[in-house]
């Protein structure tokens, strides 16, 4: 989906700057939430795509203002609620005020078309497709054309696992990107290497 959450490689954002060494937890209710989702996950009630989307389908404004362990939160609870692990006036008279939710996700989808045989070295173009629920391919290289330089094992699907659904679980490869290609004249001259499923690429001969 293009969301505000899929915001890599776009600009306004300034550069990344290297902070260092920071503490992964401020407050006591961060550790508690991440240890709760790990325990959800661990008991199937959600599975990690289905967490990724739930964070993607927070409002726009919701999800620039959170910080990470915000977005947990609303992951978390969004997800419990949908699940019917409680319900949203249990959740709100719980905290006592209103919790803000995700939005409802559209439909996700199984891969049907046989895929195209891939391996390392290969020049591939990454397939033009807008998705309306869950994809794990960043917006910034759509329709462009890289090089195959590694292959990983197998992993669920995330446009099927991010809406409980079963479809055969698929490689992904890291293709390496000129930044130029991507960018053209407004990036440093760089490889960019990403990570593709193996539905969202295609063979260029």
């Amino acid at each position: 989906m293009d969301g505000m959450h899929d915001i890599g490689g776009k600009q306004g954002f300034g550069r990344v700057v290297k902070a260092g060494k920071t503490a992964g937890f401020h407050d006591a209710w961060e550790i508690k939430i991440n240890a709760i989702t790990g325990k959800l996950v661990g008991h199937h009630v959600y599975n990690m795509d289905e967490y990724r989307h739930a964070i993607e389908r927070m409002l726009p404004r919701h999800y620039v203002s959170a910080s990470y362990f915000e977005r947990v939160y609303a992951a978390v609870t969004t997800l419990c609620v949908e699940k019917g692990v409680l319900t949203r006036e249990e959740l709100n008279a719980a905290t006592g005020e209103p919790v803000a939710l995700s939005q409802p996700s559209l439909p996700g989808r199984t891969q049907s078309e046989p895929l195209p045989d891939l391996k390392i070295g290969d020049q591939v173009r990454v397939r033009d497709m807008f998705v309306g629920g869950h994809i794990r391919m960043p917006a910034y290289v759509r329709g462009k054309t890289g090089r195959i330089v590694g292959v990983s094992p197998e992993y669920p699907f995330p446009d099927a696992a991010g809406h409980g659904l079963a479809s055969p679980k698929q490689r992904t490869f890291d293709v390496s990107f000129n930044s130029r290609d991507l960018w053209g004249d407004a990036a440093d001259d760089a490889q960019v290497h990403v990570g593709l499923f193996h539905a969202y690429l295609e063979k260029v001969e």
